[in-house]
């Protein structure tokens, strides 16, 4: 449950900095350093999801389930 509660605050922080992104993005000038700060952070925040999730299915506190 807890790793359930943490995959989703993470997703919801990712979208917030791909959001920002993008507000900065149409705001800024062409050179800004806050566009290139908020999706650097996007960029981190996903591939420690992306560690936390592969780690959590080795130690057992996620299992994968079929669809049928």
């Amino acid at each position: 449950m807890v790793s359930k509660i943490i995959v989703v605050i993470a997703l919801l922080i990712i979208i917030g900095c791909l959001g920002s992104g993008m507000v900065y993005l149409l705001k800024d000038d062409v050179n800004s350093e806050r566009l290139v700060k908020a999706l650097t952070w996007r960029i981190a925040l996903s591939i420690a999801l992306f560690a936390f999730l592969f780690i959590a299915y080795f130690l057992g506190w996620i299992h994968p389930h079929g669809i049928t």
